[in-house]
């Protein structure tokens, strides 16, 4: 948290020659697992935006703010940054509990561009979003695991706040619509480390699958659970949140049967992917964390927030709103376009292959 009676680091100075960017992301806790992929993300991104011109005629400047505290106190330091003129915008990967708490501080003064896979129904004004929502990546995968791999029994083991227990609610819905059921739902706080009593309600429910909705390490440490326990070889799992850094920190032995639905994938072998994987190589070096949906969001986010400010030419927040329904960018995951505040994208359903994913098909998102 910065303190108002304390000097400002020399980057709060306001500088008409810089345009700061909150990049809000994760450095600690469950998600700190694919906390430093969203940061070279974003910078990969920052660098590209400014090569050509900047923004409004101002270079891009990112502000690092740790995005895995408390969401009041998250928004409280996010609130100070905009206060004191250091950011003219926000953007990064952060849990929807975060978003919920930031958006009414800050979305009408600044345009707030979120990253994070989430929930669905987030309509704040000046909030703008990059990732995937239920109806588009649960839906469809939950629909073609009924037919080709005939699930109809559904068990929810998730982190206990908004995203997981609004999404699950979702996905009720889609597992009536095909067919089957949720037979039961367990919420377990974020940092969990004894899986036990969630495995055995598992074994006991008969359930053809398990949706995973938890945060980072806090699935990786499932994984294992699941597989020491045996139950891989009767159940398999879906998660709309596992990425390739959380795959490998798994282990093979710990993925079998595994399915991950999402927007962007290391693997996919299209002309945007080969180039971003390139770009990344070439500016961080073969050590660098491994890429993956949850990372690459954050380069996202960095895109559309300079698209939108180039379009409507302004920092106002109702001219960029009025103007976001033109704005379109190419990424990583192709060329995308606004509807509604969300970028539409195609959505993929793989399978885990070791520490890897098998890219198997493109999801159908028309409901």
């Amino acid at each position: 948290m910065f303190r108002h009676d304390l000097p400002a680091p020399e980057w709060f100075t306001a500088d008409d020659s810089v345009l700061g960017v909150a990049l809000v992301f994760p450095l600690r806790g469950p998600a700190g697992i694919f906390g430093p992929t969203c940061e070279l993300c974003a910078r990969l991104a920052a660098e590209e935006v400014n090569r050509d011109g900047g923004v409004l005629g101002r270079q891009l400047r990112l502000v690092p703010v740790d995005g895995s505290g408390a969401p009041q106190e998250v928004a409280d330091e996010v609130e100070a940054l905009v206060d004191l003129g250091a950011v003219q915008g926000v953007t990064g990967w952060h849990i929807s509990s975060v978003r919920q708490a930031l958006a009414p501080r800050i979305a009408h003064r600044v345009p707030y561009v979120y990253t994070a896979l989430y929930e669905g129904g987030e309509d704040t004004a000046g909030v703008f979003l990059t990732s995937e929502t239920p109806r588009d990546q649960l839906r469809p995968a939950m629909e073609l695991l009924a037919r080709e791999r005939g699930v109809r029994r559904w068990f929810v083991v998730g982190n206990d706040y908004v995203w997981p227990r609004h999404t699950a609610r979702s996905a009720r819905g889609y597992a009536r619509r095909f067919g089957g059921c949720v037979a039961g739902e367990v919420y377990l706080p974020l940092g969990t480390h004894d899986f036990e009593p969630v495995l055995r309600r598992v074994e006991r429910s008969d359930a053809d699958a398990v949706l995973m909705l938890l945060v980072g390490s806090d699935a990786v440490r499932f994984n294992r659970a699941f597989a020491e326990y045996g139950l891989h070889a009767r159940c398999l799992r879906l998660s709309t949140l596992m990425d390739e850094n959380m795959l490998v920190a798994s282990g093979p032995a710990a993925t079998e049967d595994l399915y991950s639905t999402a927007g962007f994938f290391a693997s996919l072998a299209n002309r945007d992917t080969l180039d971003f994987q390139g770009q990344y190589a070439a500016r961080y070096g073969v050590e660098a964390p491994a890429l993956g949906s949850l990372g690459e969001s954050c380069y996202e986010g960095v895109l559309l927030l300079a698209a939108l400010l180039k379009r409507a030419g302004t920092l106002d927040v109702s001219a960029i709103g009025a103007a976001a329904g033109a704005v379109s960018y190419e990424g990583p995951r192709g060329l995308l376009r606004l509807r509604d505040a969300h970028v539409r994208q195609r959505i993929y359903l793989a399978r885990a292959d070791g520490i890897d994913f098998d890219v198997l098909t493109e999801l159908d998102t028309h409901p």
